[in-house]
């Protein structure tokens, strides 16, 4: 049985009157992608602080990597790496010196190799030597995702690590936390950007309003939705006609000859409407499934759309 890396239980955190984290309560298993989404303050980064020491609880308890966030602060931090929203690079040195600057803070032995390694892993060697002001977005969030690794830590908090990339850097970086996890690491996840949860994510929870409003796979929230359908394709219209007739709920496209038949997608219910065809000697020449994407759970669940990846 897989043993969790984040345990979270009651939760509260708010500011004044304004509750940002009422009660929550979710399990992060080891060596996992675990996603938390959610619109702009839903509380996904006070979530993040507050599991990264970097922030106190009002209430609950919280264990990162076996260790108590508020009593064992420092086998926390040394157990864990943070990027945020934000590269937190220093513009005045260059790539290879904000790695070893790193290095030295956390006393790391051959600090010069693992940043040798770090800067060949990332793509960054080339441009070792060149000032940070310099570096592109997308190299500086590689070298932001590098200075966190700097110690090998065990659980990695990425708070929205992607935002404002273009597609292509979103994917080298979408690449990198997969060789992570592939080597046990425990990436715990923050993103608006629902096509990275679904690519990344073993486990989904999405934050609104200080509460949790769903959990599960992206598969199991899309299952939540309604929305599922099957589409059918047929040769002519007159058994487009009889299909429209016999299958209750069903919309038609005269033009493709199709038909959008409402359905949970399970095998006993498109087993009853094969059936069903078969009685009246029809045949689909087209069948497929369509489930909700997590565009429209996001949308759903929190009356609001998600930020939708840019055309480049």
């Amino acid at each position: 049985m897989t043993s969790s890396a984040i345990a979270v239980s009651g939760l509260r955190k708010a500011y004044g009157d304004k509750v940002v984290l009422d009660g929550i309560d979710f399990e992060v298993a080891e060596g996992t992608v675990f996603s938390m989404l959610g619109p702009n303050g839903a509380g996904k980064t006070t979530t993040v602080n507050v599991l990264a020491t970097l922030l106190k609880a009002d209430a609950g308890t919280v264990r990162v990597a076996g260790h108590d966030v508020a009593s064992e602060t420092k086998q926390v931090r040394g157990a864990i790496g943070v990027t945020g929203q934000f590269a937190a690079v220093d513009d005045l040195l260059t790539g290879r010196e904000n790695l070893a600057l790193v290095a030295d803070l956390k006393r790391v032995p051959s600090g010069g190799q693992v940043v040798t390694q770090l800067l060949e892993r990332f793509d960054l060697a080339e441009s070792a030597d060149k000032m940070a002001a310099t570096y592109s977005g997308g190299m500086r969030r590689k070298l932001d995702l590098a200075m966190t690794l700097v110690g090998s830590p065990k659980i990695i908090f990425l708070d929205e690590p992607t935002t404002g990339l273009d597609p292509r850097s979103r994917r080298t970086m979408w690449g990198i936390v997969r060789d992570l996890v592939a080597n046990g690491t425990t990436i715990f996840l923050t993103t608006q950007y629902l096509e990275e949860a679904d690519e990344l994510s073993d486990r989904i929870v999405v934050l609104d309003q200080g509460r949790l409003v769903a959990d599960g796979t992206a598969e199991e929230l899309k299952r939540q939705v309604p929305g599922t359908h099957v589409r059918l394709r047929f040769g002519d219209l007159d058994d487009l006609d009889t299909a429209a007739r016999i299958l209750p709920g069903a919309t038609r496209d005269d033009q493709e000859l199709t038909l959008r038949v409402p359905s949970n997608g399970d095998s006993k219910s498109l087993r009853s409407m094969l059936d069903r065809l078969d009685e009246y000697r029809l045949n689909a020449q087209e069948f497929s499934v369509h489930t909700p994407d997590l565009d429209d759970v996001f949308l759903a669940l929190t009356g609001r759309p998600s930020v939708k990846e840019e055309a480049k």
